[in-house]
């Protein structure tokens, strides 16, 4: 029986994802000219770990792209994607327990819950990138989520976007939602139960009663 929703945030709840690819191809082409599609290769990453991997011990560099990226994200529109609060509403009625899920850091979702206060009301906690040890793939964000809203991963349905994302949720053995708002539904299938284009047309009694 499902008793929680996770959803991560980039390309799930907001639609943000196109601007990051963005923001992130004016840095690679800046530091890396040579090699093409890095910011697709990162998406699901901390930026700590694009650091580690791509700006490693180069501190000025990292300081340069961060302060960029703080005045990006500041800067940036955080438009839900295609029927998000009506879904959303629906599994609140439901009584299910809910959480985000985001390898975005908490400036970052300052920054969102400032265009939409209204989340608050949404969700019962919020997991940034702060609070887990490992960036998805890996399930940790996903697993600490549970515990925090005191389910068992099988009693949890998660909602993703990115290659990373779904094979997190998968690798907690939770139920797999892939939006294909960011990758092609072809992309995501070995790792979902469920692909959908966004939650317009998604019905959550449906959904639940795939579960039982």
């Amino acid at each position: 029986m499902i008793k929680a929703a996770l959803f991560d945030l980039d390309g799930v709840v907001v639609d943000s994802e196109s601007q990051y690819t963005k923001f992130w191809g004016s840095q690679f082409q800046l530091y890396y000219p040579q090699e093409k599609g890095l910011e697709h290769q990162i998406k699901g990453m901390t930026l700590v770990e694009i650091f580690s991997s791509y700006f490693n011990g180069q501190a000025e560099t990292q300081k340069a792209i961060t302060d960029r990226l703080n005045e990006f994200e500041r800067r940036m529109s955080y438009d839900y994607i295609a029927g998000f609060q009506d879904f959303i509403k629906q599994v609140k009625k439901a009584s299910l327990a809910t959480a985000i899920v985001t390898s975005s850091n908490q400036l970052k979702m300052t920054n969102v819950f400032r265009c939409h206060p209204e989340l608050s009301d949404y969700f019962d906690a919020v997991l940034t990138s702060e609070d887990f040890d490992k960036s998805k793939p890996d399930p940790d964000g996903y697993l600490k989520a549970a515990q925090r809203l005191h389910c068992q991963p099988s009693e949890c349905i998660g909602f993703e976007d990115s290659i990373n994302g779904v094979k997190a949720l998968n690798a907690a053995k939770m139920f797999v939602v892939g939006l294909a708002t960011t990758n092609q539904p072809e992309a995501l299938k070995p790792w979902c139960n469920l692909i959908v284009d966004d939650f317009t047309h998604l019905d959550l009694n449906v959904l639940l009663a795939e579960q039982r």
